[in-house]
C-alpha cells in the first residue's frame, strides 16, 4: 500500500491557479478605469438646447410639429391656446385629423405636475401621435 500512496505524490498536479491572473486583470481593470476619467477632454460635456435659441426654427417645423407647454401652476398650452387637461384630448386628436400625424413637443416647468405629464402623453396615444418629445429649456 507505501507503494500505491507514493507514485500518487509523484503525479504531475494538472490544473492550472487563475487567481493571480484575475488579481492582476481586476488591477489593471481599475488603473485603467481611472486613467480613462483622468484624460476625457473638458469639453465632452453635453449641452442641452436652449429655449431661446429654438425660436429661430422656421414656420415649416413649427407646422410639422405641435408644441405643448404646460407651467408650473400646472396651466397647459396647446400651439399657444390654452388648454385644460380634460380638453387636451379633444384638442390632440382635432389637431391629428387636420394635420395629420405630426410631432408632439412637451415643454414642461420642471416644478408642473406629474399627472399633467402622464395625461398629455395618454391624448397623443389616443390620438394616434406616436412621435412625442420632451423639449428641454
Amino acid at each position: 500500500m507505501a507503494l500505491l500512496s507514493s507514485q500518487q505524490d509523484d503525479a504531475v498536479m494538472a490544473e492550472i491557479n487563475i487567481t493571480p491572473f484575475t488579481d492582476v486583470l481586476l488591477v489593471l481593470l481599475i488603473i485603467f478605469m481611472i486613467l480613462a476619467a483622468l484624460i476625457t477632454p473638458p469639453g465632452f460635456q453635453k449641452e442641452l438646447p436652449n429655449k431661446s435659441n429654438q425660436q429661430q426654427t422656421n414656420n415649416d417645423d413649427k407646422k410639422k410639429t405641435i408644441e405643448i407647454d404646460v407651467t408650473a401652476k400646472g396651466t397647459m398650452y396647446v400651439d399657444g391656446k390654452i388648454t385644460d387637461p380634460q380638453r387636451i384630448y379633444v384638442d390632440l386628436a382635432e389637431i391629428s385629423r387636420r394635420r395629420g400625424h405630426l410631432h408632439v413637443s412637451i415643454v414642461a416647468d420642471q416644478k408642473a405636475p406629474y399627472g399633467l405629464i402622464i395625461r398629455i402623453l395618454d391624448a397623443a396615444k389616443a390620438a394616434n401621435l406616436d412621435d412625442v418629445g420632451f423639449v428641454t429649456g
